[in-house]
């Protein structure tokens, strides 16, 4: 299973009450927007959390239908609080570690700031699994929290999001951008890039080829 932290309440309120304040993370989510089809019908999020990314696209995304993976109950019950009455989006208990379950085809997989608590080799082994789920032309996005090249890099993105490096949370297992990118170009993702970066968030986007 995932940190356990993310079953605590405290630490969950915590994380939501600050979702929108860390620096440029606005930012770098327009840009995932930018490149997600608008006509993307299905669209997957791993590691939902409170179904804030499932939220933004829908906005401009009318005919959109959403499916949220997550397997924090506390923070599946604050989705299910946001998508009240929403048939349009359907949220699912589900522990990152373990294989997808069988959703279907999406046209667009996406992710904010919940795969780097994934081990490498299941990170990995996952960007495969969104590669299989996606239809042709299908686009995978991931908003990374990603390792900074030197501990002094790592030291300032601590101090620039304001938070005591003994806050690190436990369950980080950050990796560089450099890895992650060769191994979507391995598994066959085209067009793949860091399409924005600051610090220790980076935005990473492959495209299955038609």
């Amino acid at each position: 299973m995932l940190g356990e932290e993310w079953t605590d309440g405290d630490r969950v309120d915590r994380y939501l009450d600050r979702a929108d304040e860390f620096p440029h993370r606005a930012e770098g989510e327009s840009v995932l927007l930018e490149h997600v089809p608008r006509d993307a019908r299905r669209i997957l999020d791993l590691g939902t959390g409170d179904g804030r990314l499932l939220a933004l696209l829908q906005a401009d995304r009318n005919e959109m239908l959403g499916v949220g993976l997550d397997f924090s109950e506390l923070m599946l019950e604050a989705a299910r609080k946001r998508f009240a009455d929403d048939e349009r989006i359907e949220l699912v208990e589900h522990d990152l570690t373990a294989p997808l379950p069988a959703l279907g085809r999406f046209d667009a997989v996406v992710s904010s700031m919940a795969i780097h608590h994934l081990e490498h080799e299941r990170k990995r082994s996952l960007y495969g699994e969104v590669f299989d789920l996606l239809e042709p032309g299908g686009v995978f996005a991931n908003f990374e929290h990603v390792a900074s090249p030197t501990q002094r890099l790592h030291l300032a993105f601590f101090a620039a999001i304001e938070e005591p490096l003994e806050n690190e949370d436990p369950s980080d297992r950050l990796l560089d951008v450099e890895t992650q990118l060769g191994w979507l170009r391995e598994l066959g993702f085209d067009d793949v890039d860091c399409y924005w970066k600051w610090l220790e968030m980076a935005l990473l986007i492959g495209v299955k080829p038609i």
